[in-house]
């Protein structure tokens, strides 16, 4: 059985972790979780990108060796992933000889069928961005973009990839395969590219000018450009040319932000897939920005947000419930300290936390710790369970759309329903009647304030898997091995002790 493969981009060795770096882990992170609680088996590769001029350049900076800078980068990243609960399979780092070893059979493979060659090539050079541009890079005013940073005009012999004679293959796939690219109208950012020819692809170095790289095997004087390396850890991480690689082969998604859809995984990867004979990867999921008062959030403009300051001083949860909930799949979203506080306070201390602790507190103080079941079913009931069918089927629904966000909401949406059943049934009133009625009224309400909020965060665990399981076992629920199972209302919590009262999410005070 072939496995649900999905992937990160690689983050890039000559850098620290930031927001965007860790929203790209956590919405992978939750479509992996997702898919793993659907009944797939998952396989979720990230990793880091390690050869490259800048590398080379800031570690000489330094007074270490490449290798010594990309050890400190893999150490910040995995770090990362580990802060963030990432259910990762798999990290790839392209100094591995597994990764080297595919790179320079890919390359073998296309110069002997004629699709690399060698030539002379002058040009304009950025350094920041490691790629040559052409004079339509520029902007209406004729100047290099800020995005490129410095750039340079230079002339040397390097090889080529016969990028352009498949030009016209990539443009008919992107207008028949409606779903390579999610969201939709991405694919037409495409197809404008490709309106105009594009030109082949420069994808070597002279190593007097880069040691920093994956000699070519047809030319040891060459190292291989970026892309020929960085965009084959997709395959090399899962066997290519072993027995396994069609377990995992094609990826189902590679999760990417919008800045290196163009042209790098939309026209470079699957042209350098289709001339070596690889499918295509199955779908491209494109993710937009942070931007902070407007403008993308990035280490060249100084508006980085550290993510390990907001996990360590809220846990991951928290962290992952912000960015998922905030974050449109496909568009740009603001962050501020301040939107990071109100959802906090409100949706997570507030309306989880408070509903964690009535129940807790409520149970304890009546029943001697042991959750009571439903004696009675009216309106007020009735009306939560209606709402629990249909809020379940829609978050499913929009949880497999990647509409996590409206998943979220949904879901919030019926936990402040419970609160105000709480609010309507008011067992803390029901508690001090000697009516026989209102005392079944009471055992219920809190039957079903214990079992909403069970159902509730079973809808939370892609996102909030340890809020998830917290709760769970508070409510002293054995956790059932099918999600299914996990979603459908029950009498699993009759009976059972609860745990002590806890604050689920503190509220502590953010500088702003």
């Amino acid at each position: 059985m072939k496995s649900f493969y999905i992937t990160t981009a690689i983050d890039y060795a000559n850098g620290k972790p930031h927001l965007g770096h860790a929203y790209e882990k956590v919405l992978t992170d939750v479509v992996a979780r997702f898919r793993r609680l659907m009944g797939d088996e998952v396989y979720f590769l990230t990793g880091i990108d390690e050869h490259g001029q800048k590398v080379q350049q800031s570690a000489g900076e330094r007074g270490i060796t490449p290798i010594e800078l990309c050890d400190e980068a893999a150490v910040a990243f995995k770090g990362l992933c580990a802060s963030l609960d990432i259910s990762n399979d798999d990290f790839i780092r392209t100094t591995e000889d597994r990764h080297k070893k595919v790179v320079r059979s890919i390359l073998q493979k296309l110069f002997d069928q004629g699709d690399i060659y060698k030539a002379e090539y002058k040009g304009y050079y950025s350094k920041r961005a490691e790629q040559f541009l052409q004079e339509k890079d520029r902007d209406g005013n004729g100047e290099w973009p800020e995005i490129f940073g410095e750039v340079e005009e230079i002339a040397e012999s390097n090889y080529f990839f016969r990028l352009s004679r498949h030009q016209e293959w990539l443009v008919e796939q992107l207008k028949t395969n409606k779903s390579f690219i999610y969201p939709r109208f991405r694919a037409k950012q495409v197809l404008e590219f490709l309106k105009e020819p594009i030109n082949d692809l420069c994808i070597s170095r002279p190593r007097e000018r880069l040691e920093w790289g994956i000699p070519l095997p047809f030319d040891e004087e060459y190292v291989t450009y970026v892309w020929f390396d960085a965009l084959v850890n997709y395959i090399s991480a899962v066997g290519y040319g072993t027995d396994s690689f069609e377990k995992h082969w094609p990826a189902d998604f590679h999760v990417i932000g919008k800045d290196i859809l163009v042209p790098p995984h939309a026209v470079y990867w699957p042209i350098m897939l289709k001339a070596a004979g690889i499918a295509l990867p199955k779908s491209l999921l494109v993710h937009g920005w942070w931007l902070k008062s407007g403008a993308k959030m990035s280490k060249s403009t100084g508006t980085v947000v550290d993510p390990l300051d907001l996990i360590d001083q809220f846990g991951s949860d928290a962290f992952r419930y912000f960015v998922t909930r905030e974050m449109n799949v496909g568009q740009d979203s603001e962050f501020s300290q301040e939107r990071y506080m109100s959802r906090y306070n409100s949706d997570l201390a507030n309306d989880l936390g408070n509903l964690l602790s009535r129940v807790l507190t409520m149970v304890g103080r009546n029943f001697g710790g042991k959750i009571p079941g439903p004696r009675i079913e009216e309106s007020l009931e009735l009306e939560l369970w209606t709402l629990w069918k249909d809020t379940q089927k829609k978050v499913l629904d929009l949880y497999g759309e990647f509409q996590f966000h409206s998943g979220l909401e949904k879901t919030f949406a019926f936990i402040s329903a419970i609160n105000r059943y709480a609010e309507q049934r008011a067992p803390w009133k029901l508690a001090k009647s000697e009516d026989p009625e209102d005392r079944k009224r009471f055992e219920t309400s809190l039957y079903v304030m214990t079992e909403s909020l069970r159902l509730a965060v079973g809808l939370l665990e892609p996102v909030m898997p340890n809020t998830t399981d917290k709760v769970y076992d508070l409510l002293g629920y054995t956790k059932e091995a099918d999600w299914d199972r996990r979603l459908l209302r029950g009498d699993t919590l009759v009976g059972q002790e609860i745990g002590e009262k806890t604050i689920l999410f503190p509220k502590p005070q953010m500088e702003s």
